[in-house]
């Protein structure tokens, strides 16, 4: 697939580099820094490249990674979106990312549907630190696989979804319509607290399992 990186920092770069070295056609954007988005390809490897944020938006896959207060300025950029798959890992943070802005009744996943309203949203990647993802992508042949959450109203946006999670090295969890993401955002402020509030340090998955009951 052609995947086009919105928000190249930690979190867009890990996803980014995971999908590149898997075969996907990769083009990183938007960056305070071009040098580093021209490391960042060449860290990827041959399947990505450093492009402008409508190179990036060009694709049939767009991954949204940037700060909540970013949103605005990114999706100013990168325009409608018309008949793209989105996956968005972006929390609703405020500016201390300590507090959800958006919860409770509604999600950061619902709003940036309302923002595209002719694009499949999809929200998944915002459960697991960006630090995991190459190192589950280089144990990808191990069993079982962590897993991860995604989310979306549109049943073919939810199978490309699953097919780029389980090439990232991750077994996908379907949690159903996007308004499921309610509730998965404040769980990536549980994980995260887990990751980063501890001595132990972000090397933090999980995963689900399913008990055969009698």
């Amino acid at each position: 697939m052609k995947i086009g990186i919105l928000g190249s920092g930690r979190m867009g770069g890990n996803i980014g580099t995971v999908l590149a070295r898997a075969g996907h056609e990769v083009t990183f954007s938007y960056s305070r820094s071009e040098a580093r988005l021209q490391a960042l390809a060449r860290h990827a490897g041959s399947h990505a490249r450093a492009g402008t944020v409508a190179e990036a938006a060009s694709a049939e896959v767009i991954l949204l990674a940037v700060h909540w207060s970013q949103l605005d300025d990114v999706l100013a950029k990168a325009g409608t979106l018309s008949g793209k798959v989105v996956l968005t890992c972006c929390v609703p943070l405020n500016l201390s990312d300590t507090e959800l802005v958006v919860a409770h009744h509604h999600s950061g996943a619902e709003v940036v549907a309302e923002r595209l309203p002719h694009a499949a949203v999809v929200a998944t990647f915002q459960t697991t630190p960006s630090e995991v993802l190459l190192p589950v992508y280089e144990h990808r042949h191990q069993s079982p696989r962590p897993s991860l959450l995604y989310c979306s109203d549109v049943p073919a946006a939810r199978q490309t979804a699953a097919a780029l999670i389980s090439d990232a090295g991750f077994a996908p969890e379907d949690a159903g319509p996007l308004h499921i993401a309610r509730y998965i955002e404040p769980f990536a402020m549980l994980t995260a607290q887990l990751a980063y509030g501890h001595r132990q340090g972000p090397a933090l998955t999980y995963r689900f399992s399913r008990y055969q009951l009698s």
